[in-house]
């Protein structure tokens, strides 16, 4: 039997917060260009799974591939290239440089890391992110929940670089085999946390993972329930 978890590491984006598309359908409005919030949010997991992909993580980083991300969401909705469009787009890269696009906090969250705490877990934030990652989670009412929060871009290395899990870990006093790693991206958290020796499971709202050699979850709760199970 596995050892009992004792450490959860979690993914930032994908998994404690999603993007802000009302924000991105707004911004986009006041370029002229009409386009529901929840049409970007229905194409967002799938040019995700498009993009988690070996061959273009290897060739990217964090801040492209949400560029490109972007650009195929609109691309995939029906907005093409235009003046209009990259005004808008150059906009939004502006409010996520300073304020974080990704700040919606989907309502099972908060109730998930209750959970998780009654456990007794140790919850340890491991994100690729812009250097804003401290104070937007401030902001979004979230760091009362989390011991430790590991923003890649302050930490000067990229998941799936091991080297930013084994940090965490150091710095969290983890052990690997009582350690769990959640994110939402095979080739970046399942990757990157198996060559830290860890244990890692996929969380794919989306379904879009059905080959996926990993456990998979669709809601933070279902793994509530399985770490009280203990069949994680």
């Amino acid at each position: 039997m596995p050892t009992r978890i004792e450490t959860l590491l979690l993914d930032a984006g994908g998994v404690l917060v999603l993007p802000n598309w009302s924000r991105v359908s707004e911004t986009l409005d006041r370029y002229g260009i009409k386009i529901e919030a929840s049409a970007l949010a229905e194409a967002e997991p799938h040019v995700k799974r498009v993009l988690d992909d070996l061959s273009i993580v290897k060739r990217t980083d964090d801040r492209s591939r949400g560029l490109l991300c972007l650009e195929l969401i609109l691309e995939r909705v029906g907005i093409s290239k235009s003046s209009r469009v990259e005004m808008a787009i150059a906009e939004l890269e502006t409010y996520h440089a300073t304020k974080n696009l990704w700040e919606h906090v989907p309502s099972e969250v908060p109730s998930a890391l209750i959970r998780f705490r009654k456990f007794g877990l140790r919850l340890v934030v491991v994100s690729n992110a812009n250097g804003t990652l401290h104070s937007h989670l401030s902001r979004l009412g979230l760091t009362p929940y989390l011991d430790l929060v590991l923003d890649s871009s302050d930490e000067g290395v990229e998941k799936p670089d091991p080297r930013l899990f084994t940090m965490a870990m150091h710095r969290a006093r983890a052990r690997p085999e009582s350690t769990l790693h959640v994110g939402d991206l095979y080739h970046i958290d399942i990757v990157g946390a198996r060559a830290a020796g860890l244990r890692a499971v996929l969380l794919d709202r989306a379904g879009l993972y059905p080959e996926c050699d990993c456990p998979r979850i669709s809601t933070l709760d279902e793994l509530a329930d399985g770490l009280k199970e203990s069949r994680f």
